[in-house]
């Protein structure tokens, strides 16, 4: 389940994993309405599919091990009555995370008595004292069972569902929220399992430092070259071949990417977010968007930018090709460096080019490259105009549906 702008970074991130996903299988919400509506969709398009089954819940940024895999799929038979969480035995008091409260055993978990938002610290002390666990976000639900559930605590969410196969309809007629406050903390069928194995929610760059090999001195680095003087504790992420020193630094998070540098007290990387939220309400497109762009047919790399000209280096994948396409502000400037490029122009011409080659596409023109060949095709387009932003364009003929 991913958004639209995600889609073909999260196929693309599945195929570097080395993996298909049939395309059935990546669901696009057509906008965020918090986690309850996104799940609904989910359970909805399973049990259409394949009947009554029990479906796992799970983020895309969790870190688990085999033994607590082992223990989720074990508490299928709980799913059979009760809407079922996965509790995390608190290591230390933690302020990032929701509790709750196990009440009596059911079967291979506990009944849940209480659901706590994200505490002060004094109250995160008092909750592990008494045993509450963390709240992983991570669950078991049987169709039927979250079906009844939904219909009885949230029926807004469950008509707008029934009413309706259209998703942008759906979306429309949609409250946003959360499946804990939506759901969870209302209905008396949830049951916790424990998990006291391997987990990590990689919520932050803090969570990411833990996750990592250190240094003598506590340093994470990755990705770059690095000399230090008495720098302890830090976390450091650059591009290969890029020295970042760092004198009498301790505790910090440096990383640094080609369109943004984010430098903090390890303490305070859950603020972040503050970040995003500030450049989302800005309309600044790098909340959303990272230097390399993932599309059906490859992908592309931003290597610069500026007002009148960007360069990309672009991947096609074998046997891909992309929209037929004009711009109306800008012209290109193709040069193949790996590969065999097919250039179509204005519909009827039509040639290939070889590594080292080059060709020129006019504003205006239609134009389509394709990869005919068994290996990946790599170009460099260098982009020229009065705009070169990315919704400069026009599609006649896309198989990817995107006319």
């Amino acid at each position: 389940m991913t958004s639209e702008s995600q889609k073909f970074f999260v196929s693309g991130q599945v195929k570097e994993l080395g993996y298909e996903l049939p395309e059935g299988n990546l669901l696009i919400e057509p906008v965020g309405k918090n986690t309850l509506p996104a799940i609904c969709f989910g359970m909805k398009e399973i049990e259409k599919r394949s009947g009554s089954s029990v479906a796992g819940v799970f983020s895309s940024d969790h870190i688990l091990d085999r033994s607590a895999m082992k223990t989720i799929a074990g508490a299928e038979s709980l799913a059979s009555g009760y809407l079922v969480a996965f509790g995390i035995v608190p290591e230390s008091p933690h302020t990032g995370y929701g509790y709750l409260k196990p009440a009596e055993p059911i079967g291979k978990g506990y009944r849940v008595s209480e659901f706590m938002e994200k505490p002060a610290l004094e109250e995160a002390k008092k909750y592990v004292k008494e045993g509450y666990l963390w709240n992983s976000g991570m669950f078991l639900f049987d169709t039927a069972v979250f079906s009844r559930e939904l219909r009885t605590h949230v029926p807004a969410v469950f008509e707008a569902f029934e009413g309706s196969d259209d998703v942008r309809e759906i979306y429309n007629n949609m409250p946003s929220v959360s499946v804990d406050y939506g759901l969870m903390e209302k209905s008396g069928s949830v049951a916790v399992v424990k998990l006291n194995e391997k987990w990590s929610d990689l919520g932050n760059f803090d969570a990411m430092y833990d996750e990592f090999g250190k240094d003598e001195s506590g340093n994470v680095v990755y990705g770059c070259d690095h000399s230090f003087i008495n720098a302890a504790g830090n976390l450091v992420y650059s591009k290969p071949d890029k020295l970042v020193s760092l004198i009498d630094v301790k505790n910090m998070v440096i990383v640094d990417t080609p369109d943004a540098l984010l430098v903090c007290p390890r303490s305070s990387s859950q603020k972040v977010r503050e970040i995003v939220n500030e450049l989302k309400n800005k309309n600044d497109e790098r909340f959303s968007l990272h230097q390399t762009v993932y599309r059906p047919w490859g992908s592309y790399t931003i290597l610069e930018s500026a007002e009148r000209h960007k360069i990309k280096n672009i991947t096609v994948l074998p046997e891909k090709r992309l929209s037929l396409q004009l711009h109306h502000h800008r012209s290109e400037h193709w040069v193949i460096v790996k590969g065999m490029a097919r250039v179509q122009i204005d519909g009827d011409e039509e040639f290939y080019l070889r590594p080292g080659e080059s060709t020129f596409i006019r504003a205006g023109t239609r134009h389509r490259l394709s990869n005919p060949g068994k290996l990946p095709l790599e170009i460099i387009e260098v982009q020229l105009g009065d705009s070169v932003a990315e919704d400069d364009i026009v599609r006649f003929d896309d198989e990817y549906g995107r006319v």
